[in-house]
């Protein structure tokens, strides 16, 4: 009968090592995966401040292209009046003849 327990002790006792051993690998695996979300998480806040200084950097570019354009369109303004001042002076010109 003594055997029969002493079995059973020792049945019990490899299922017990059994199961600290699995508890000890889930609490490394689990130190583990909060090391690699804290890693994320501190990447995720640099990949969002970077999205934000690339999207200031094109709304700098786009309103600088805008000013270019409008630069362009100035010019091109001025040289529409001066002929049309021209054009202006020849028939003022011609009135006075």
């Amino acid at each position: 009968m003594e055997k029969d327990y002493q079995s059973v002790i020792n049945s019990l006792k490899g299922k017990i090592e059994l199961i600290i051993s699995k508890y000890e690998q889930v609490i490394a695996d689990n130190q583990q995966l909060n090391q690699d979300l804290n890693i994320c998480r501190e990447e995720l806040k640099f990949n969002i401040n970077k999205t934000k200084e690339l999207e200031d950097k094109i709304n700098k570019i786009q309103l600088a292209e805008a000013f270019k354009l409008s630069s362009t369109d100035v010019k091109e303004a001025k040289q529409k009046i001066g002929k049309i001042i021209k054009e202006i002076d020849k028939c003022i010109a011609l009135l006075n003849d």
